[in-house]
């Protein structure tokens, strides 16, 4: 393991992280939820609740090219998918494929300083509702608690606004 995926393990390894994402699988009955790290070229789990044995750890790594958390990154803004197979734009996509979801949420994470950490993630096997307007919000709050946390573990703080009059 490198100096950063230890770094990423260290801001998830945190009680209170584990309990946000048990918030996201109760809210959303789905039974995979993540913190990820995600940069251009990497894709590090950084806390990971699992009741559907996909398999990843803290720490653990996936191909960033195989994941739906690149676009998050490059666009800034979160994917919701409530049912794959039904999905024009994502059932014949590669990623749902590779890894057999049918419901995927991919929330960014963006720590005090205005940064981009990663991504706040959750999959299942089956479809879920998850487009409902007090779903979205309930879990961009998650995702708001979990980046607050994240900007603690790692040190950053907040940049004063630039003053404005008026």
């Amino acid at each position: 393991m490198d100096a950063l995926a230890a770094r990423v393990m260290h801001h998830g390894d945190d009680p209170a992280m584990l309990g946000l994402l048990e918030e996201v699988c109760a809210a959303t009955g789905m039974g995979f939820a993540a913190v990820a790290c995600v940069t251009e070229d990497r894709w590090i789990a950084c806390q990971v609740l699992d009741n559907i044995e996909f398999g990843l750890r803290p720490g653990d790594e996936l191909d960033i090219a195989t994941t739906i958390c690149d676009d998050v990154r490059k666009t800034q803004h979160g994917i919701v998918i409530d049912h794959v197979a039904m999905d024009m734009d994502w059932r014949t996509h590669p990623v749902p494929i590779l890894y057999g979801f049918q419901s995927y949420v991919s929330l960014p994470l963006t720590l005090e300083d205005g940064s981009f950490y990663g991504t706040l993630c959750a999959i299942d096997p089956k479809p879920r509702l998850l487009h409902a307007a007090d779903m979205i919000e309930a879990l961009e709050d998650i995702a708001r608690r979990v980046a607050i946390l994240l900007s603690e573990r790692a040190g950053v703080s907040v940049r004063p606004a630039p003053f404005r009059e008026g």
